[in-house]
């Protein structure tokens, strides 16, 4: 049954800050959404008590929804999770951490009543060590460049869509999603809005490095054909000092009469071009592994439990 707003909520080990969360969020839309909203928590995958408190809340508060993941399939799986089972008019997508700040889904309404189809959060402060924050300010900066649309700079997973921009985002096929870049894909209306990145209320950040820069890469290589184009670029330039260094051995042999160097040219040449090589195979390698991973066609989740109202009770 459609609701004028839904709050998607990906979490992960996050019993600490859970009952703090919802309680905010309840109070800011009974407010911010009088015509009705639920509030549709992710679970990924969790080895904590988040399910049972999940639970909990949708026994005493039927809007608290949840859906629990059968393993931690990722972030942006559960974001795409919440997003096909979210019943919202719109659809608002935040982080479960209190990082994003549950007051500023009123400014994202209103927005949208505005007549915006697309409201994303434009990231102005960021409390996290200058190291990450130069990392995240590489990683959209290069998207903003590199993509074939432009992707919003600063700009997370909190946002807003209306249901036609969802129900969008929902049919596109790829296995493979970073959803803050399928809602600037498919276009509309869009307008984005600075909003202060909070600390996180309890607990660490599940988003490692590791999974950092696997994120950074499905950004850049879901989006764009410019690696591919820059290893041409880049195999011309190895041609050209190749022959820039032909001809200086040659004229220095006409000049100077001494012969070549030897080890030493031959050992520096032939890591030059190996190392080339092996940049340009891993660059194509990457996107033969999506290639593989979109033709296996398996589901981005597999849902486990659901609460859903009395009618999706699972």
């Amino acid at each position: 049954m459609r609701t004028e707003l839904s709050v998607v909520v990906p979490v992960l080990d996050e019993a600490s800050v859970l009952d703090e969360l919802i309680s905010a969020l309840l109070d800011v839309l009974s407010a911010a959404a009088p015509a009705g909203f639920e509030l549709l928590l992710v679970d990924d995958g969790s080895t904590d008590e988040t399910w049972a408190k999940v639970q909990a809340w949708h026994k005493t508060e039927e809007r608290v929804r949840g859906l629990r993941l059968s393993r931690n399939f990722g972030h942006q799986a559960a974001v795409s999770a919440g997003l096909e089972h979210a019943l919202g008019d719109a659809v608002i997508v935040m982080d479960g951490d209190m990082q994003d700040d549950p007051a500023a889904i009123a400014v994202l309404l209103e927005h949208h009543r505005r007549g915006y189809d697309v409201v994303y959060g434009v990231r102005v402060a960021r409390p996290e060590s200058w190291l990450k924050r130069l990392g995240y300010w590489a990683h959209y900066r290069l998207g903003a460049r590199m993509g074939e649309v432009a992707l919003p700079v600063d700009a997370g997973d909190f946002g807003l869509m209306s249901r036609k921009v969802v129900d969008t985002v929902n049919h596109l096929p790829e296995r493979l999603r970073y959803v803050r870049g399928l809602r600037a894909w498919v276009g509309f209306k869009q307008i984005g809005v600075p909003i202060e990145r909070a600390d996180r209320a309890a607990g660490v950040s599940k988003y490692t490095f590791r999974r950092l820069i696997r994120l950074s890469i499905d950004g850049l290589l879901g989006f764009s054909v410019m690696p591919l184009r820059l290893s041409i670029v880049l195999g011309a330039l190895v041609i050209l000092s190749a022959v820039g260094y032909g001809i200086f051995v040659v004229v220095d042999r006409l000049v100077t009469g001494a012969p070549p160097p030897g080890f030493a040219s031959l050992a520096l040449l032939s890591l030059v071009l190996n190392g080339t090589v092996l940049v340009v195979l891993g660059i194509v390698g990457e996107y033969v592994g999506r290639i593989y991973l979109e033709v296996k066609a398996r589901p981005v989740y597999v849902v486990r439990e659901q609460l859903l109202g009395s009618e999706g009770d699972g």
